[in-house]
């Protein structure tokens, strides 16, 4: 039986209403809608959730969506969390995609980048959203505090956050406190003043004490709401209820203490045997408790505590899933603990195999390890690795690896593998290898013959060529392309003929190494041999994403068309699959736009690049900083380099190394962009962090930056004739220009004999600048299916094409790229024109009011005071603002505004 997930976390919680007026609380709850954080701040048993829940309980009838989630620990794995927060949001709103929780299967996970996508819907909602995290205290990890923190520092005006916690979070309250973005309930303002707690205990408990045992009640618990809770139960077991307060009332620190034996104490034995045994559990149905406590009536057990309102909380509406009080439960297993501590293994162990026998094998591992059972826990994390793996959970593997102690994992060599796997992830390169080395002798410990005393999977079988496989992505992490190769082609002679995934993976570090060392010919080979072998084992998504490195390499190799045809062939697969392979459908229409754009079809760049971040589909983290550059270009070709800028920082976030070689560095594109901006000392910093020089040796690897490096040299000789000899970028051409030859890398030869032909027409010598230009276009298997790479260069460029036209040189390759430069400058300026007018035509009087005062050094709140209206109001015309400029804050609405005249 699989536990139910929704019903466990996306639930407001079946408490009983209140049923103590609370008005200064709600008023104060109430100026959260101003602010981006509501934070609820106090110990266990407080009142915080009972408080929420009565104030959100009319939230539909406010038009208020509310998205809650009731944590506990086991949430603290960033997959699993964020997976909780964007189910509950989906629930709550329901015009938000499934994108957003599609992105948090991809690996590895980039919580800016699911966060992003989640906004952005999120921006467009017609009515206020409440996000409810109950009980971060037991999440707030240093993995999902910085997605807290972008998530807080974006939310649209109408989505606001509350926290339920037991401590404050480790987020910057300050900034927003200062910012007037938060609002702050605290144990002071939860607890229950004479009059509620008067209320409390006589109206809503039932039990009519005097006037001086309440005020003495009141005293004694400092108006802590579960204290007060305690002590009712307590109360109604005693004749004499004043006696007992008085008792209470006495100066006794462990007062808690007390008033848990008090309620134990007046358990049957049976009931109190249940509640102690069941506390290992963080949740609890019946056949659960059954097997755990040795008995065989946990339904009925957990039904009479529900009725008796004995700290049990439902978890589902059929009231099969339970969980006990967060504070009964920390109590109950603190009296297990002292009074039978030889029982708590015995318990834990019962309950993991209770877990494995209902195949949820993570609460079957936790339990293992709280059992200190360390030899099934590695068992058993060996039986789930291919179940972690394909479900993207390495955070919550390694968790479990760190738990288990270093001589059971190394013992074990699947999971000396995967955490060595993990290792690598995390950036310490330097403690794979032994982690790699300790699988092997584990593996070779193995007589012949014998059976290997690890769980039997396919992991193990395949391992001595997936270790193989690690040792070349390791080598590829480090940039050496020799050891890629030589251990992918180990990893291949040691993968059995239907090992496919071994196979291919293997085959696909070769292909990769080639690719690196500028072998364009040989990487199409073995890569394609890659692709073979994934399509071989049935795996149709990586086998569709491998696409867009094979198309890569053949745009490296100056054929477009060959890329554009894998493209649409992929596509074709695609839409006959549907859902199985969104994903990669997304990624093909991204390197579909890559192509349009090259071409100069802007639109159909942006009809690609729309399918991509169409609802519904997904871009895994390798093609969404793609994404992000392709948009740039977009934006540099519309005249929009600060657009563009932007645009590659957000790829630059996104980009994760390690994956492929790193052939077009996107801080070179940056640098590309500030060189056509004039910004050319922006660019030479970068150059000088890149160690970067004209006369060093030239790589396939460091091509792009090398040809990067000559534009930045051209533009400053025109920009100081004479002040530096260009024989340097001329001599450094030359070398690439050798090197590509060799290699067969025509895409590259016809971008080092354009810039050739602009370095010999900047020494003024035109005949020869022609030539190169001639030669260009000539030697280019394909030409006409390059323009951006002409138009990109700018006046110089243009120049050069006119007078080639004039002169017959190149054909009427010059006439169409100048046609066609002519044709995007008139665009970009209509489009200029057009945005502007309908900009200043869509935004109201006031929205312009406000977008005035944006560009001011007002803070918001200054803003509506100086307009005479609420913060509320304020965020609203913003966000109306916002969405009319197609921008997400003030400073890119400013600029954007400025840009289109509005300014």
């Amino acid at each position: 039986m699989a536990r139910p997930l929704v019903a466990t976390k996306l639930y407001v919680p079946n408490l009983r209403r209140g049923l103590v007026p609370r008005p200064r609380l709600t008023a104060l709850l109430g100026r959260g809608a101003e602010a981006k954080l509501t934070l609820v701040s106090a110990p266990a048993g407080f009142g915080k959730t009972t408080l929420l829940a009565d104030w959100l309980a009319p939230a539909a009838d406010d038009h208020r969506a509310v998205a809650w989630i009731s944590l506990d620990s086991s949430d603290s794995e960033p997959s699993s969390f964020w997976t909780y927060v964007v189910s509950a949001v989906q629930g709550a709103v329901p015009s938000v995609s499934a994108g957003a929780l599609e992105l948090l299967a991809t690996s590895p996970l980039s919580t800016d980048l699911v966060l992003t996508t989640l906004l952005n819907e999120l921006s467009t909602a017609p009515d206020e959203l409440w996000l409810v995290l109950d009980d971060y205290h037991l999440v707030d990890t240093t993995d999902i505090r910085q997605g807290m923190i972008f998530l807080l520092d974006h939310l649209p005006p109408l989505v606001h956050v509350v926290l339920s916690t037991r401590a404050d979070p480790d987020l910057p309250l300050a900034r927003w406190r200062a910012h007037n973005d938060l609002v702050e309930i605290r144990a002071a303002d939860l607890r229950f003043t004479p009059d509620e707690a008067a209320t409390y205990l006589n109206e809503a408990t039932g039990l009519s004490l005097a006037v001086g045992d309440v005020e003495l009640l009141e005293e004694r618990t400092e108006g802590w709401i579960a204290a007060l809770q305690l002590a009712a139960l307590s109360i109604r077991g005693h004749a004499d209820a004043s006696r007992f307060i008085a008792r209470f009332a006495g100066n006794d620190r462990h007062i808690v203490d007390y008033l848990v034996e008090e309620v134990l104490q007046h358990q049957p034995e049976p009931v109190r045997g249940f509640l102690l045994r069941s506390a290992v559990l963080d949740r609890l149905t019946g056949s659960l408790c059954d097997d755990v406590t040795g008995s065989n009536d946990g339904s009925r057990m957990l039904a009479s505590l529900e009725r008796a309102n004995l700290f049990l909380v439902s978890l589902d509406d059929q009231r099969e899933w339970y969980r006990y009080h967060h504070l009964f439960a920390d109590l109950l297993r603190a009296r297990l603990l002292a009074e039978q501590p030889e029982q708590v293994p015995l318990l834990h162990q019962r309950a993991s195999r209770w877990y494995e026998a209902h195949d949820m094998t993570e609460e079957a591992v936790r339990h293992a390890l709280a059992a200190r059972d360390f030899d099934r826990a590695a068992r058993l994390i060996e039986l789930t690795v291919p179940s972690v793996r394909r479900h993207r959970r390495e955070a919550m593997l390694f968790g479990w690896l760190t738990e288990l102690p270093d001589d059971i994992v190394r013992s074990s060599p699947v999971l000396s593998v995967f955490r060595g796997y993990m290792l690598m992830v995390s950036g310490d390169l330097d403690a794979v290898a032994p982690r790699l080395d300790d699988a092997e002798r584990a593996l070779a410990a193995v007589a012949n013959g014998s059976v290997p005393p690890w769980a039997d999977t396919d992991e193990l079988r395949t391992l001595p060529a997936i270790i193989a496989v690690y040792r070349a992505s390791l080598a590829q992490a480090r940039g050496d392309v020799s050891a890629t190769a030589d251990h992918a082609r180990r990893a291949l002679d040691l993968a059995g003929p239907n090992d496919h995934l071994a196979r291919g993976s293997a085959a696909g570090f070769l292909g990769l190494a080639a690719w690196a060392s500028g072998d364009v010919m040989n990487a199409l080979e073995t890569f394609g041999q890659a692709v073979a072998s994934l399509h071989a084992a049935g795996n149709l998504v990586d086998e569709l994403s491998s696409t867009v490195i094979l198309a890569d390499m053949w745009l490296a190799a100056g054929r477009p068309s060959k890329a554009r045809q894998l493209y649409e062939q992929a596509l074709k697969v695609t839409d006959a699959q549907g859902d199985p392979v969104t994903r990669a459908t997304a990624e093909l229409h991204v390197g579909l736009s890559e192509i349009d754009l090259e071409a100069s079809d802007l639109d159909g760049a942006r009809r690609h690049l729309d399918a991509a971040d169409a609802p519904g589909q997904v871009v895994i983290t390798e093609s969404r900083y793609r994404w992000f550059v392709a948009m740039a270009k977009v934006a540099q070709v519309a005249r929009d380099p600060d657009e563009a800028i932007q645009l590659l920082d957000q790829a630059e976030r996104l980009y994760r190394p390690g994956f492929f070689p790193d052939v077009r560095p996107i801080a070179a594109m940056k640098s590309r962009i500030w060189i056509t901006q004039g910004k050319l000392a922006e660019a030479a910093d970068w150059a000088q962090e890149r160690g970067l020089s004209a006369t060093e040796a030239v790589s396939y690897l460091r091509e792009f930056d090398h040809l990067t490096l000559v534009r930045l040299l051209l533009a400053q000789h025109r920009a100081q004739p004479g002040t530096a000899s260009i024989e340097p970028l001329v001599s450094l051409l030359g070398r690439l220009l050798e090197s590509a030859t060799k290699s067969g890398r025509a895409g590259s030869l016809l971008e080092i004999r354009l810039l050739q032909a602009l370095a010999d027409d900047a020494q003024g010598n035109s005949p020869r600048a022609l030539a190169w230009l001639a030669d260009a276009v000539a030697l280019a298997p394909e030409p006409q299916a390059y323009s951006r790479l002409f138009l990109d260069e700018g006046p110089p460029m243009m120049r050069l094409l006119t007078e080639a036209g004039q002169l017959g040189v190149a054909g009427d390759h010059p006439r169409r790229l100048l046609s066609l430069g002519a044709a995007s400058r008139a665009e970009a300026a209509d489009v200029g024109r057009r945005a502007a007018q309908s900009l200043g035509a869509s935004l109201t009087e006031r929205e312009l009011q406000v977008l005035r005062l944006l560009d001011s050094e007002l803070s918001g709140p200054q803003i509506a005071r100086q307009l005479f209206v609420s913060h509320n109001t304020l965020r609203t015309h913003t966000k109306h603002i916002f969405t009319k400029l197609e921008v997400t804050d003030r400073r890119a609405a400013v600029r954007r505004a400025r840009d289109r005249g509005l300014l």
